[in-house]
């Protein structure tokens, strides 16, 4: 059933575009009511429009809270057109039908990002819009809904088509957009509500989120993908790519686990390197170049195709050493003009320029068929209250710092994870397996591949206890002088004597890691 507009109602906060809407508008004879600055804004343009409170004969009241709650909008929206029962009621009161709504929001967003002001962000929440949405959006079979300025060439070309006319089709998936939209609206005033009150895990949780881009596939060819913004500032993301191929749900997934691990690394020039979300190398040094070396020569095979993130600047220097080596992604505080034209030179190397990057989310969220897991981000590396020397040789300061960064990493790798550091650089990861002693083994095998000169007394970080001693004495056979593990195993006094027996040196932190 094709729809003929005879009147339409224009309430907009953004008035961008909506010339070529009105020019469509008069071309078909259709009638506008509009209010406010809508109302004087088409006038000014120079086209015909009736102000709302002359149409309703109720003049707008509460500093304009009230102007669109009225019956003769609502019941012009929401009366059935081929209901005999609708029409008679609409006759005898004399409401005509309203057939096009046109709305979009007051700018919460905007309001919240720029002010700290609960006044000035609670006047922001619009009420009269999504009820006016709300109300077109379940009679999509009778009125047209348009809620993004996005949508004016396609309502202009249904126009065009059927001549004055929409088509059923078109009016529901408006209505499915505006239902969307207020949904997404509503989720992100709750959930400003619950930011502000300090309430993590309301009992009804929505997640909103705006559709950055679609991408070419999922983590495999035959899955389909998106990258949805998370965040008031729903426009663009916090990094920006400066060069390369676009990036893909693989790559995102990779960046933004390089990036939670680079934001723990904030007393020296950080490198992390990431391979299928587990990070391969990570460095810290004064000199940048150092710390790339090294994250690079943890496990340079792994670093194949990988992404690199570096916390500093890119220089000639830097450039010439990562375009030595095949990457899929170089993340940075930025770069000077002449790395990039040495880095352009890989025409689908991405480049990400990460200067304005922070992270702000503290949450992590799984999602499964129905239901959803959320939790806060680990943000603890050593509670120094739990953090207990259980042997007899205790660690130095240098040491204690050392450990706090092999703990830090052990954060980040897929449990059961063994990270084995030398001077503050990973030399050995072993990540992901269901038994702890396998990833000892695989710890170890990648350090006596790569660093086989940097296993002795390095400093071994297990994310959780070890069942068995069986972990200890295979770091311990390897060379590992300091073992970090929360403890907690019922065979922890068992493996402090064969520490004590090996003379090496055992932290228990207190504090479990697990990544899944």
């Amino acid at each position: 059933m094709n729809l003929k507009i005879k009147n339409a109602l224009v309430s907009l906060s953004d008035k961008e575009d909506i010339v070529s809407i009105l020019k469509t508008l008069k071309k078909y004879n259709v009638k506008i009511i509009s209010s406010g600055g809508t109302f004087k804004y088409i006038k000014k343009l120079g086209y015909n429009c009736t102000e709302l409170s002359k149409y309703t004969g109720f003049k707008e009241m509460l500093d304009g809270r009230v102007k669109t709650l009225h019956p003769k909008i609502h019941a012009g929206i929401l009366h059935d057109r081929q209901n005999k029962s609708h029409k008679n009621e609409m006759s005898r009161q004399n409401f005509p039908s309203i057939d096009l709504i046109l709305v979009n929001f007051y700018p919460f967003q905007k309001v919240v990002k720029s002010t700290k002001s609960p006044k000035d962000i609670i006047e922001n929440i619009d009420i009269g819009g999504p009820t006016l949405v709300r109300a077109a959006a379940k009679n999509f079979k009778n009125v047209v809904i348009i809620t993004n300025k996005n949508d004016y060439p396609q309502l202009i070309n249904e126009l065009e088509k059927n001549k004055g006319r929409t088509s059923l089709k078109f009016r529901e998936i408006m209505s499915s957009k505006a239902f969307g939209l207020t949904a997404y609206y509503d989720a992100m005033i709750a959930n400003w509500f619950n930011n502000k009150l300090n309430i993590q895990f309301p009992e009804r949780k929505t997640v909103f989120g705006r559709k950055f881009k679609k991408l070419r596939y999922g983590e495999n060819p035959h899955q389909e993908s998106s990258i949805y913004i998370n965040d008031y500032d729903d426009q663009k993301l916090r990094f920006t790519q400066l060069h390369g191929k676009d990036l893909s749900y693989n790559n995102y997934n990779d960046m933004f686990a390089a990036l939670d691990i680079l934001a723990s690394l904030k007393k020296k020039s950080g490198t992390v390197i990431i391979k299928h979300s587990n990070p391969c190398g990570v460095a810290e040094n004064t000199q940048p170049l150092n710390s790339l070396r090294n994250a690079y020569s943890s496990d340079p095979i792994s670093a194949f195709g990988g992404i690199i993130a570096c916390n500093y600047k890119i220089n000639k220097k830097l450039a010439l050493e990562i375009s030595k080596n095949f990457l899929e992604v170089i993340m940075a505080n930025g770069f000077d003009k002449e790395s990039l034209q040495i880095l352009k030179s890989k025409k689908n190397l991405r480049i990400i320029d990460i200067t304005k990057y922070k992270s702000k989310n503290i949450t992590s969220l799984k999602s499964f068929d129905g239901s959803f897991l959320i939790q806060n981000k680990d943000k603890i590396t050593l509670n120094k209250k739990k953090l207990k020397c259980v042997t007899k040789l205790k660690p130095n300061k240098k040491e204690l710092a050392e450990i706090e960064f092999a703990v830090n990493i052990s954060k980040f790798v897929k449990s059961n994870a063994i990270v084995l550091c030398n001077n503050f650089s990973t030399i050995g990861i072993g990540a992901g397996q269901p038994s702890r002693l396998d990833s000892c083994k695989i710890a170890i095998q990648k350090a006596k591949k790569f660093q086989p000169k940097k296993i002795k007394d390095s400093v071994a970080a297990s994310d959780a206890f070890f069942p068995f001693v069986d972990g200890v004495k295979t770091l311990i056979k390897a060379g590992v002088k300091i073992i970090i593990q929360p403890g907690g195993s019922i065979r922890d006094q068992e493996i402090i004597n064969e520490a004590n027996k090996a003379k090496i040196k055992m932290i228990f932190t207190g504090v479990r890691h697990f990544n899944h």
